[in-house]
């Protein structure tokens, strides 16, 4: 189970420094900022879409272990059913943000920015502790 936990800790670990590396290159001037013109048909298609991705996502990524057949999984195959279901928890989160990140640079749109920034504060919550992988796996979830 430790095998477990700690690489989940290492893939939500990377997925959050790549998006603050993202950052810094954009900041620091190494990589150009806004580079496709704004108010375009393809921001707004990407806007949508993402919009709609996170708005989806966000709950679906919190109650995930809260589904029936989860829980059972999760409860009954322990370590496999916690690593398979635990890095597609934190990539559900992990690739909308780190998407948005960069589409906020290309485009310089503060919604994609709001957007990487409210996923980033929902990975808070699914945080990979030692103590929330053994209480998910525990028998008898609710």
């Amino acid at each position: 189970m430790n095998k477990v936990i700690k690489t989940l800790k290492i893939i939500f670990f990377v997925q959050v420094i790549i998006a603050f590396i993202i950052v810094l290159v954009h900041e620091a001037s190494i990589m150009p900022v806004g580079w496709l013109p704004p108010h375009t048909s393809l921001e707004f298609v990407l806007l949508t879409v993402m919009e709609l991705l996170t708005v989806a996502l966000i709950p679906l990524a919190l109650r995930l272990f809260k589904f029936k057949k989860i829980g059972k999984e999760l409860s009954e195959k322990k370590e496999v059913a916690l690593g398979k279901w635990g890095v597609a928890r934190i990539s559900m989160l992990a690739i909308p943000m780190l998407l948005n990140t960069l589409f906020y640079y290309m485009f310089m749109s503060t919604t994609f920015g709001y957007m990487a920034i409210i996923l980033l504060l929902c990975m808070v919550f699914i945080y990979p502790s030692k103590d929330k992988c053994y209480f998910e796996t525990r028998d008898g979830q609710e």
